[in-house]
């Protein structure tokens, strides 16, 4: 169906730890690019995110610390806020599931359900340490994986083969704060009965046959394999209060708590509108194109549990596309934030231009199978692609407009074949990327838009207006007025994966004033004639610098010498 709005959602990072590129690569930098390109095709898009700021996670860091848990998620909150702005990474509102207007809404959702009969209330037994007098949820609990035998596996996952638990499912288990054998404690909690919802989601997965193969697989084996009663409310203190007499000392818990994240930080950015209403027309219109961007560990979350939820409630659409990648792995090894083999974002920033790695990335995305970050491939990557090609020829062609053209797109007059194929070839390529984009394949889409500037650059190294200038003005000029239209185009059609390095490139051809080229123009600007005989240019400058060796060997020895931090 055609759409007249479109709502874009990131996975809320845990704000527990800072961000890494596993992070960029899986949900940010796709969401992004998604984002920039339908706001330049002038399309009404709201991209919302925020920081999960609840759970065992952030309790555990507290801990460890010696701190409150608030000053764990402001801490973090802050940092990885601003390093999405040093990315690149635009939303138009990044929220917090801290928030009083979160708690409200989780809590308004949670009650709807209740009121409808939609829970189960049932009595379980869990794990309880009877020295810190507390239940032991997910992460509380310590011990021997039963798949692969590590004896450090979590009461939630296995870090050593990935597999999905519960706490009971560990071998000897014991209490991740005091190291003592827990007891089985009995203690009521609310369930979400997924069962129930099985035919539901049977149905609304047949009309999303178009979902990427590992999204629907990890789907289908859920269902295959039956939906269980879930809990949807923990006994913790840390979190959104359940809001009833019969709940004190309990808290939703954090799956449940954090999608909702979503809406209340949808109801804040209205509120910064001046229209606190308009959250409805994002969440609860059909006519809304709903689209979440996450990694391939939150699947089941948003393919399964979420929509059941939303769907338990009645009022709100549900996603149109749920375009999961799977995981990027770094220089041959998986990523592992507590043996510090990770590279952080908020360090990162300041050794290298956040573009150069939006476009590395935007090349090596673990779209449809984990995908692995090098430094050796970086170098390569940047050197070839942007530095001997696009920026290669980009240099070249306003360099060489300012030195024979007083610096004024010349005008062309009988143009020859192949610079009619070199025109048309703006065309062709931005239908690639349009094709590429609109079915979320973001590396397919870089290498359209690179296609062109390489098709620019041979153009430009075969016409030799080095020589025709001197033997030839006038095809000297036409070169040079085609290889300016290319140039134009790629800032159009690269704006969305380096918006900061093509508002460079803009500001040089001065194609606009703009600081943002999102801003600039509209996508069905970008054709065969940009540019018009006469038109000024900027000055020239390099934009993409090589990289050098002992820089990438620097990089290699940080990586090598990278302390653990918090987050797990």
């Amino acid at each position: 169906m055609d759409f007249k709005r479109t709502l874009i959602t990131s996975a809320l990072p845990y704000a527990n730890g800072p961000l890494h590129i596993g992070h960029l690569a899986g949900a940010y930098l796709p969401s992004d690019v998604y984002t920039r390109y339908l706001r330049l095709r002038g399309e009404d898009v709201i991209h919302i995110c925020g920081s999960d700021e609840h759970g065992v996670p952030i309790t555990l860091a507290a801990e460890k610390e010696g701190v409150a848990p608030q000053a764990i998620v402001d801490r973090y909150h802050q940092l990885n806020a601003d390093t999405f702005k040093d990315f690149g990474i635009q939303f138009d509102h990044y929220g917090r599931t801290s928030s009083e207007r979160h708690h409200q809404t989780a809590q308004e959702f949670f009650l709807t359900l209740d009121q409808k009969g939609v829970f189960k209330k049932k009595s379980e037994q869990q794990l309880y340490d009877e020295s810190a007098k507390m239940f032991l949820p997910d992460r509380y609990v310590k011990g021997t994986c039963p798949y692969c035998s590590f004896d450090q596996a979590y009461g939630d996952q296995c870090e050593s083969c990935g597999t999905s638990l519960s706490p009971s499912d560990l071998i000897d288990p014991v209490s991740a704060i005091t190291g003592f054998k827990p007891i089985l404690k009995e203690t009521e909690h609310w369930f979400l009965p997924l069962g129930d919802f099985e035919p539901f989601l049977t149905s609304w997965m047949e009309t999303h046959k178009d979902w990427k193969a590992h999204v629907q697989g990890q789907i289908q084996s859920w269902l295959t394999q039956g939906l269980g009663d879930r809990a949807v409310t923990r006994d913790l203190t840390w979190g959104v209060p359940v809001p009833l007499d019969d709940a004190k000392g309990k808290v939703l818990y954090v799956w449940f708590d954090a999608p909702i994240g979503y809406i209340s930080a949808t109801m804040e950015w209205a509120e910064g509108q001046g229209d606190l209403s308009k959250w409805k027309t994002y969440w609860q219109d059909n006519q809304t194109r709903l689209i979440h961007f996450i990694g391939k560990d939150n699947i089941v979350f948003h393919c399964i549990i979420f929509p059941a939820m939303l769907h338990a409630h009645g009022d709100y659409i549900l996603a149109d596309q749920v375009p999961a990648n799977e995981f990027l792995n770094l220089e041959g090894q998986k990523l592992s934030t507590s043996k510090g083999w990770a590279i952080w974002l908020h360090e990162l920033k300041d050794d290298i231009d956040p573009d150069l790695v939006r476009y590395y990335l935007a090349c090596t995305l673990p779209e449809n199978k984990d995908s692995d970050f090098s430094w050796g491939d970086f170098q390569t990557r940047v050197n070839n692609d942007l530095a001997d090609v696009l920026g290669n020829f980009a240099f070249r062609t306003l360099s060489f407009i300012h030195r024979f053209e007083n610096g004024v797109i010349p005008t062309p007059k009988d143009l020859a074949p192949k610079d009619n194929e070199t025109l048309q070839a703006i065309t062709l390529q931005k239908r690639a990327v349009e094709q590429a984009l609109d079915g979320f394949r973001f590396k397919e889409a870089v290498g359209a838009a690179m296609e062109l500037a390489r098709v620019g650059n041979r153009y430009f190294s075969d016409s030799e207006p080095w020589k025709t200038r001197k033997t030839d003005p006038q095809l000297c000029a036409n070169t040079l007025y085609v290889s300016a239209q290319v140039c134009a185009a790629l800032t159009w059609l690269l704006a969305p994966f380096m918006p900061t390095k093509m508002t460079e490139l803009a500001t040089q051809m001065n194609l606009s004033t703009s600081k943002q080229p999102s801003a600039m123009l509209l996508w069905k600007d970008c054709h065969e004639e940009i540019l018009q005989p006469g038109q000024q240019l900027g000055e020239a400058s390099v934009l993409f610098p090589k990289i050098e060796d002992e820089w990438i060997d620097k990089q290699r020895e940080k990586l090598q010498n990278n302390p653990s931090t918090l987050s797990s």
